[in-house]
């Protein structure tokens, strides 16, 4: 089933705060008595990452990238070596190690606009993190309210856990980290979400040419009916013969699953080829121009992709650097940000996470540059040594 094919459930309601109880990864996309639409994760998630090339390939550039930058804990300007919230960030938790667990935290965010990270620990310090599905989370909230009074960890319909939130501060044992929504106060939006109908009209459009290639490459055409009557004059469909033809044609051969399967026809009936060839129809540049699209909403660069006539930058170094100079780093910093406010705090000594920019391979370039700039500015005498 395609992503648009489930939005549903488009209302307005004065309450300011609505959750859902079927499993779906968002609450109400609205304020007031706007309407909006309901994304399922599950549907996003099947019909976007799992059984789309170019979602699959943008999330994957991002999480892998974003999770194998290194951090660091500082204190001040010092770089702490030895730390026990190193060794938690090192291993969250026995079954992860830290590529993994900020892997899934930063394909969550691409997939779902939020991502969920739960401490655990018998005292103050937490012992593990671990992170939760966005789609088994709800958050609740009091009516006018922009603080959540608690989440709920749900599965099946039924409530296995609830965490609450203390109202002056916010802070919970479960950690909401999400992307802008202006619409929402509670659930983020995700780049899949903004991307959904270029999704599905590659999906479609993919479809389509496997089915049409399975029922021979034919393109469609036009019924001709043309019986005569006793006299030798033309006789019309009546109304219900025409509507019996159209059901039909509707039933049997309309849709990307029967995109060119032959007619069979009887009696006086001709077919007509009329459609255009494949070709004319160019369905591999409704691709691409899909496929450009779906790269525009993630950040990834469309030449990282293998798109053609997509080279906006002059190289694939220049490419990789674009994309985190304007999408990874700023996510980082995003995430670095939660981290801080969620785990920072527990820890004497007013430490601080700082993910290692300078380790990044795509900016070795650059700062490259920065040092030539900044050797010939000393040398003109632009800048003092």
């Amino acid at each position: 089933m395609a992503i648009l094919d489930n939005i549903r459930n488009i209302f307005s309601t004065n309450d300011p705060v609505q959750t859902k109880n079927d499993g779906s990864m968002v609450g109400f996309f609205g304020v007031g008595d706007s309407a909006g639409k309901n994304y399922k994760y599950q549907d996003l998630a099947k019909d976007g990452y799992l059984k789309n090339a170019v979602v699959y390939r943008c999330v994957n550039e991002i999480s892998k990238g974003a999770s194998a930058v290194p951090f660091m804990i500082k204190r001040g300007d010092e770089v702490i070596e030895n730390h026990p919230l190193i060794e938690l960030l090192n291993r969250p938790n026995p079954l992860q190690s830290n590529t993994e667990f900020f892997n899934g935290l930063f394909g969550y965010l691409m997939l779902s606009g939020n991502a969920y990270m739960l401490k655990i620990g018998g005292g103050q310090l937490p012992k593990e993190l671990h992170l939760l599905r966005p789609d088994r989370i709800e958050i609740k909230a009091q009516r006018g309210m922009t603080v959540p009074t608690h989440y709920d960890y749900m599965i099946n319909g039924k409530v296995e856990s609830r965490y609450d939130v203390e109202q002056d501060t916010g802070y919970s044992e479960l950690k909401h980290v999400k992307l802008w929504n202006p619409l929402d106060d509670f659930y983020g939006c995700s780049p899949l979400s903004a991307a959904a109908v270029e999704v599905d009209q590659h999906n479609l459009a993919s479809n389509h040419n496997i089915n049409l290639l399975n029922n021979g490459a034919r393109p469609s055409g036009a019924v001709v009916f043309k019986p005569r009557d006793d006299a030798g004059f033309a006789v019309n469909l009546n109304e219900g013969q025409r509507q019996q033809l159209l059901t039909d044609l509707n039933n049997r051969f309309s849709g990307s699953n029967n995109a060119g399967r032959p007619l069979l026809l009887e009696g006086d009936f001709d077919w007509k080829e009329m459609g255009l060839s494949p070709k004319d129809m160019d369905f591999l540049e409704l691709l691409n121009l899909s496929a450009r699209e779906i790269a525009l909403a993630f950040g990834v660069p469309a030449q990282m992709l293998g798109i053609p006539e997509a080279n906006t930058y002059s190289n694939m170094e220049t490419a990789k650097l674009g994309m985190y100079e304007e999408t990874i780093i700023p996510l980082l910093t995003r995430v670095e940000s939660d981290l801080n406010e969620f785990l920072s705090p527990l820890y004497d000594g007013d430490i601080k996470i700082k993910y290692d920019l300078s380790s990044i391979p795509a900016m070795a370039e650059k700062t490259k540059q920065v040092y030539a700039n900044v050797s010939q500015a000393v040398q003109h005498g632009i800048m003092t040594r």
